[in-house]
Formats: structure tokens, sequence, C-alpha cells
């Protein structure tokens, strides 16, 4: 059977390891070129491991050019596999594969089909959270089911980086028996329900600025949904330089400090505690950007526009 493979970002590069490593190795993979490398927080180069299993690599800087459908419609492959590509993929560039093309979602469709589902899942509070493999249409992720993980999460607790991890381990379990059945003649194919589905808006950086305003549990969720893979949450310090911050806990002193949401009621090292808007605390564990952590009793921030 012969595959394309089409990816940018680390979870295209743990599966193309997956399915190389299961003697699946694709015969062309498409990405972006490094200097490209900017439009995702989780950019990964295929090209060592494309190089290491003996796979062809295409750059494009857009899965829909000539050049790109060309090189494609070249290896008249069976199957290709969008795993880690945001981008559209039109009626043409689907008909190129004689079996139909496979793409991946970090969710249990129908359920928040769409963009920046990772963090969403935070944010909402979900206590379950999949991975899907589907059969691209020409919707936004609502193509047929051909394979499909859940598990159940703690909305307390969970980080963008766990959910991430965890969904990409599910896709390094999935992929190479499912290439394994479609090899056979077989067509795993479940349609989507409608009853539940879901779509999550874009989110970009400056959805990240915390409002010091909100609740406490509100910015504990904003702080892990925003954490790496992804930019982080952010806030300025009292003299406006910026300040990412990607650990957080809730105080382990709660009712003991008393101040404005936004000031910071301690500071120990390099972790600080700051006040939010419903009189709780948050403890801030780990951070970038500014020098030195923020003076005790000045304001974060503000209120976010």
């Amino acid at each position: 059977m012969k595959t394309v493979f089409v990816g940018a970002v680390e979870g295209s590069a743990r599966a193309l390891q997956a399915i190389c490593a299961a003697g699946h190795a694709p015969a062309l993979a498409v990405t972006l070129p490094p200097q490209l490398a900017a439009r995702h927080s989780d950019y990964a180069d295929l090209a060592p491991l494309a190089a290491r299993y003996g796979v062809a690599l295409h750059h494009t800087a857009r899965s829909e050019d000539p050049a790109t459908l060309a090189a494609i419609r070249a290896i008249a492959p069976d199957l290709i596999l969008v795993i880690g590509w945001s981008q559209l993929c039109s009626a043409e560039f689907r008909a190129l594969a004689r079996r139909g093309c496979l793409g991946f979602h970090p969710a249990a469709l129908p359920r928040l089909r769409g963009r920046g589902v990772i963090p969403w899942t935070i944010l909402l509070g979900c206590r379950e959270a999949g991975a899907t493999l589907f059969w691209l249409g020409g919707g936004t992720d609502d193509g047929p089911v051909a394979a499909q993980a859940r598990y159940a999460i703690d909305p307390d607790s969970i980080t963008a980086r766990g959910l991430y991890d965890q969904a990409l381990a599910a896709l390094e379990q999935m992929l190479p028996p499912l290439l394994e059945r479609i090899a056979r003649g077989e067509m795993p194919s479940v349609p989507q329900p409608a009853e539940g589905a879901s779509l999550c808006a874009r989110r970009r950086p400056e959805d990240g600025r915390i409002d010091w305003t909100r609740p406490a549990a509100e910015i504990h969720r904003l702080i892990r949904a925003c954490g790496p893979p992804y930019p982080g949450a952010f806030t300025e310090t009292p003299d406006g330089a910026p300040l990412v911050l990607t650990g957080v806990r809730h105080c382990l002193r709660q009712d003991y400090y008393i101040g404005l949401p936004g000031q910071v009621q301690a500071v120990e090292g390099r972790h600080f505690t700051v006040a939010c808007g419903d009189g709780a605390c948050l403890d801030i564990l780990e951070w970038s950007g500014a020098e030195a952590p923020p003076p005790l009793h000045g304001k974060l921030g503000g209120r976010a526009p």
C-alpha cells in the first residue's frame, strides 16, 4: 500500500515515527519548510526522520500548491495521512488518494471539532478527552470515524502538555493497526452522529492574556490550557515587562492573604503568590519573560480588554 504523509508538528513526527517503525513508511512526506516554523508553536522538522527511514521529503507552504499536488499525484497513493496540518484539504487534494485521506483530531469526535481543541478541553472543564482518526471530507472534522480512543482526565489538574501527550500516545497506538487493516482491504468507517457535535473557535496567542479580576479557578484553568506546547498565558509586571506563566497551583494558604486582584502577596525565591478577583490566590511556580519575579505588593496586568 502506497501512502503519503502530510504534517508539520510534534504529533506529526510521533505519528511518522510510529508508522515507519511498524513497517509502514510512506513513499513521500509533505511538510513545511523550516523557515515557516513560526507558524506552529509545536513545529517539528520531519527531515531527520525522513532521512532515517528513506522517505522522500517535499517542502511546501500550502498543500494546495500545484507543485505539491503534482508531487503527490506522481506517487499515485492509495492513502494520504494528514496528521498535524492546519490547512483545509480540497476535493482535488483528497481525490489524489485512491482509498481516501485519513485525518487526526485530538478529541473524541463529534465533540470539539475545529481549532484549539486541547486548550478548549481544559477551559471547558471536561472530564473525558479522546483522540480520533477519521476520513477527511468537505466539512470541518465531520468525516466518518476510522478509529477512536476515549480516556478520563482530571479537569482540575490536567495541563496542555499532559493532554497533548495523552492524545499523541493514543495516536501512536491506533495508527499502525489501522494501517494494517486498510492494507488488508478493510475500510473502518463509522458516520459521526449529529447529536453531541460541537465546534471550537480558533484561539490566538492574545487569548492567553490573564484578567486578574476573574476567579482563581478560572485563571488556573487558563494557565494550564495555554502552557507548553502552546505560547502560554501572560500578564505584565508593574513596570510593563512581559510575564508568561506556565506553572500554577492554588495557594496553600487560602484565606490568609488579602489584597487587590493582580496584586503580588508573597515572593519566595522564584515563586510568587497573586490575588485573584474572588479573593483567592494562586502560587505561580514557573514563569518566563521578566528578569526577576515581580515585587511584593506590585500589581500585575490589569483587566483584559
